[in-house]
């Protein structure tokens, strides 16, 4: 069995299906997962809707979900998991990398 590019955890794919349904967009049907340029360490992820699959994106269905890949994001994503962490003072998604080289101290951009 092949392993997908991202694997997701039981609480962010329930975090992914409310996102869902609470969008009011029918059109919404999965999330777009992706990095781009930014903070102090270079990189950050982002989690966007995502209303059907672009050209060459990657499509990882997993635990009744669809998250949507960007093709430049792929080698940097290969093996991670996506999380979803709430406390009192944050929330989102993070992500267990074993791509990245360096985090920035606040944990808001990464190295590869």
């Amino acid at each position: 069995m092949m392993q997908n590019v991202l694997n997701l955890t039981d609480k962010a794919a329930d975090r992914v299906k409310s996102l869902i349904d609470k969008s009011g967009d029918e059109a919404v049907v999965g999330l777009r997962v992706g990095v781009k340029k930014g903070g102090c360490s270079g990189m950050e992820y982002f989690v966007e809707y995502a209303a059907e699959k672009t050209a060459m994106e990657e499509e990882v269905q997993d635990k009744g979900v669809r998250i949507f890949i960007e093709p430049t994001a792929f080698m940097f994503l290969l093996g991670s998991t996506m999380d979803y962490h709430e406390d009192r003072m944050t929330s989102g998604f993070t992500f267990e990398n074993p791509n990245e080289t360096a985090r920035c101290g606040c944990g808001q951009s990464v190295a590869f």
